[in-house]
């Protein structure tokens, strides 16, 4: 093994340890499936993940997985536990939520470290993403005391109407591996407060973040005799075992992922309720009044933050002619300056990509660019000053010619008259710049009309993040508006990235329609009831129907 590999697996394993995790062959201990059975050709144990560091790509160590029964058998307990969490007064549930968020205090240096070593994030970026989860212990704590409902007006006299919310049931949350603890976080302390049991699938690419994380609430339910140990699991599975099992018993899937992934969810969810969050296309509008160092530095954070790996990156830029020039200089020599690197030094900005190919979609989606007339700016992979075995790359700034929306090409087929040659319709008006590509690649390009800058904006299939920089109040007011971004995030002067909690996260179209975190996106994991309360003696029904006896 290399020095760097040596040092990675020391790192995660001191980590580890302080969060009572002693060895390495501890870690299966901590996802809670249990395997009742000799593993078969019809019921084969899941095959163990091999986890690697994006620093160095060293490997870790080896981590088992559930067989399909392994997952059923979870899915049962937590229904057992649900039985009793439901009834359990919604403060009582918050105090154990709360306490949760004191251990992630007091662990907030471990856990930021594992996310480094294990997803390659800079060590700020780290610590932010345990922050998260952190404050979203707090603001669940307060919710607690506030989930509220409605008396309504009847229409008969000595009726009341009443709407409660009540427990769901069992919520999977499937994770990402651009953030392997905060997404989970963001549904569990909700979903804990309204009275459902939570058991958690993370990335086949993240387990040891997932582990670390539930280590800490394992500890936590020793602690608190009075809340069911059901009420946490953790399942390491791979895609085959997951789409084997059947998650009818639970009540709510929240997946973070691929479009990809999403469709697979909902056709084998059924009617089952889901909240997707998923792939994120985002754009940003610079308009002639920007302030260009602000956009500078929210154009570069958005677009290599993470090396280009969340959700909410910056992808698509559109740049008024007057200052397109300008702005593009800049961030060019932004770009050729960006400090790339091992992320637990000093300094460096850009991480590596988390794998090989995540490194092969990025030089596809540029030779893409290349092929419809862009000018490719950097995206190489660096070899030099970073550790071996890490897939290291200089950000990609693509300068694209301006397009068409899609409705200009389907114009121009209405009006094609026969015998004027054959048109290919296959692919008409589709671009890379359409797709979403899990890397750090910025498109840029001009527009003349803000109008036409908003309608190419929304013209892809996904709508989480978006922004406009502006000093102009009529085009941010636009820009907010019905008639503007049509995505689920709408921002002015600020960037893509960098959401609060206080706020519901998600986005519409292909992003899947999901709401997270804060506002009333606790509505997700309850059940909606409305009662009606007859104090008056007789029976007299709705809308005045007489029906007499």
């Amino acid at each position: 093994m290399s020095q760097n590999g040596s040092n990675s697996k020391a790192r995660v394993v001191a980590a580890l340890m302080r969060l009572g995790i002693r060895e390495l062959n501890e870690l299966n201990g901590f996802s809670d499936h249990h395997e009742d059975h000799e593993p078969s050709e019809l019921m084969p144990h899941g095959a163990p993940l091999a986890i690697r560091s994006p620093i160095d790509g060293s490997k870790l160590c080896d981590v088992g997985t559930a067989s399909s029964m392994g997952t059923l058998n979870i899915m049962e307990r937590a229904g057992w536990a649900f039985d009793s969490w439901r009834m359990t007064p919604a403060p009582q549930r918050g105090e154990f939520v709360r306490r949760l968020g004191l251990k992630l205090r007091e662990f907030k240096t471990e856990l930021a470290e594992l996310i480094t070593w294990e997803v390659g994030k800079i060590p700020q970026e780290a610590l932010g993403e345990v922050q998260e989860m952190i404050d979203i212990c707090d603001f669940a704590v307060g919710l607690s005391r506030q989930l509220h409902g409605l008396t309504i007006a009847s229409e008969r006299a000595r009726h009341r109407l009443m709407e409660q919310w009540h427990p769901l049931g069992p919520v999977l949350v499937i994770t990402a591996f651009n953030f392997p603890m905060a997404v989970w976080a963001w549904n569990a302390a909700l979903a804990w407060v309204c009275g459902n049991p939570v058991i958690w699938k993370p990335s086949e690419k993240t387990p040891l973040c997932a582990i670390g994380v539930h280590s800490i609430v394992k500890g936590l339910l020793r602690e608190m005799d009075s809340v069911p140990e059901g009420i946490a699991f953790l399942v390491l599975c791979d895609r085959e075992v997951a789409h084997q099992v059947s998650w009818s018993s639970v009540k709510l899937i929240s997946a973070t992922g691929s479009t990809r992934m999403g469709y697979e969810i909902a056709q084998s969810a059924g009617l089952t309720r889901t909240l997707l969050e998923l792939g994120g296309n985002n754009g940003m509008i610079v308009a002639p009044s920007a302030d260009l160092e602000l956009a500078v530095r929210a154009i570069v954070f958005g677009a290599v933050g993470t090396c280009g790996q969340r959700c909410t990156t910056l992808r698509r830029l559109f740049v008024h002619e007057s200052r397109y020039l300008e702005l593009r200089d800049r961030l060019l020599a932004a770009y050729r300056n960006l400090p790339i690197g091992d992320p637990t030094k000093p300094g460096v900005l850009v991480g590596p990509l988390i794998d090989g190919q995540a490194f092969d979609s990025m030089q596809r989606a540029l030779e893409a660019a290349r092929s419809e007339g862009g000018t490719v700016h950097f995206g190489e992979r660096i070899t030099t000053g970073v550790p071996a075995g890490g897939y290291y790359v200089r950000p990609a700034l693509v300068e694209m010619p301006v397009r068409l929306l899609k409705e200009d090409y389907y114009g121009a087929l209405i009006d094609f008259a026969p015998g004027d040659g054959y048109v290919d319709t296959s692919k008409m008006g589709d671009s890379i710049m359409d797709e979403e590509t899990f890397a750090p690649i910025l498109h840029m390009t001009r527009y003349q009309e803000l109008e036409r800058a908003i309608a190419l904006h929304n013209d892809v299939s996904q709508g989480l993040s978006s922004a406009i920089l502006t000093n102009d109040l009529r085009e941010a007011e636009l820009f907010c508006s019905a008639a503007g971004s049509d995505c689920g995030l709408v921002n002015v002067n600020c960037g893509t990235s960098g959401a609060e909690i206080g706020g519901a996260f998600g986005g519409e179209k292909e992003t899947g329609g999901g709401r997270e975190s804060g506002s009333d996106a606790w509505k997700n994991y309850m059940r909606r009831v409305t009662s009606t309360i007859n104090w008056s003696g007789e029976l007299p029904l709705a809308q005045g129907i007489q029906f007499e006896l």
